[in-house]
């Protein structure tokens, strides 16, 4: 090997060397926590036998403790994110750290205000950085956890997530088994949010699983917002939309899907159910109250806290935390 070649190995390849986690790596390398005598002899074998050579940024991540946690957010828009700020920043505060939080949206994603510099770790939501971003922090062994989205393929990143897939096809089989619904439109979110895919992944599961044809005049974009679901619902209603009930795939589009049909002077549910995805906590206040999956977004965000911790501290965890969601039934649906 060039002596050269050194400087393109990465804490990852030692880590898949040497057999053990990227945890276990940055532990010996910064001596921030005990390692076992014979990982820490694999680790020393794998550093010699590929002439690794920590970089700068690498060396000075076990030295410039800042006590802080940073949380990447796209954008703070809707009733979903209180619940999960709340969660984060409770669990933070619990361990007597701070709490820095930035919204990439709209920024020049060549550069973000929160990273190794100004925060011991990330958690990062969603698509709020892009996964080269991902990757170069990851090279580094700077400590992350994400959040409703899953780690990019090959690395090993803890992800927390919810049972998007199995909550919203639970929900398809409760209006087809139990309410007798066979036309249901689907209001689908972001294309760029796994939550949003495994939502509709989950919607057309349920359809083929009723023997009911997928209609994609049936499906529109909602779009995890209460504005761009009021547009798509109402040019469905201009359209004629012929269905028996609307499933927006979260809570705050379900919002704008109330107001689009009560403009329309259509009855919720009389006229056309509805039911969404989340239980935001103005989901039950709602005129008529929506049923909706309950997900545990505060949860959520307080786990990938206590994650983010252990990674901070270089202990093991797991690499997905897969939460479960639960029907709730109110009267939106035409159930009572």
């Amino acid at each position: 090997m060039h002596m050269d070649d050194s400087s393109r190995i990465t804490i990852v390849e030692v880590a898949q060397y040497a057999g053990v986690s990227t945890a276990t790596v940055s532990r010996v390398i910064n001596k921030t926590g005990p390692v076992s005598p014979e990982a820490a002899a694999k680790v020393y074998a794998a550093i010699e036998a590929l002439n690794y050579r920590p970089n700068a940024a690498a060396r000075g991540l076990a030295s410039r403790r800042t006590n802080a946690i940073g949380l990447l957010i796209d954008e703070v828009n809707g009733e979903f994110f209180l619940p999960m700020l709340r969660g984060v920043e409770n669990a933070v505060r619990q361990r007597g750290m701070d709490l820095l939080i930035s919204a990439t949206h709209g920024l020049d994603k060549t550069s973000y205000p929160l990273g190794e510099n100004s925060t011991d770790g990330l958690i990062v939501f969603a698509d709020s950085l892009p996964k080269e971003e991902i990757l170069r922090l990851h090279k580094i062994g700077f400590p992350m956890v994400l959040l409703y989205r899953s780690s990019p393929p090959n690395l090993s990143i803890p992800c927390v997530t919810v049972e998007n897939k199995d909550g919203a096809r639970r929900m398809v089989d409760y209006l087809v088994e139990k309410r007798g619904y066979r036309k249901i439109a689907f209001l689908e979110g972001p294309d760029s949010h796994e939550d949003a895919y495994w939502r509709k992944i989950g919607y057309q599961e349920s359809l083929a699983a009723h023997n009911i044809p997928f209609d994609p005049k049936l499906v529109s974009f909602g779009g995890f917002d209460e504005a761009q679901a009021h547009l798509s619902v109402s040019r469905w209603v201009e359209q004629g939309l012929k269905a028996e009930v609307i499933f927006a795939a979260d809570d705050d589009s379900a919002i704008g899907v109330m107001i689009a049909l009560k403009e329309a002077e259509l009855r919720i549910p009389e006229d056309i159910a509805l039911v969404g995805f989340d239980d935001i906590r103005l989901a039950a206040y709602l005129d008529p109250p929506l049923t909706t999956v309950r997900a545990p977004i505060e949860q959520a965000a307080r786990i990938a806290v206590e994650q983010l911790v252990k990674v901070i501290r270089g202990e093991e965890v797991g690499l997905i935390t897969l939460l479960p969601t639960e029907l709730v039934i109110r009267r939106s649906c035409g159930c009572c």
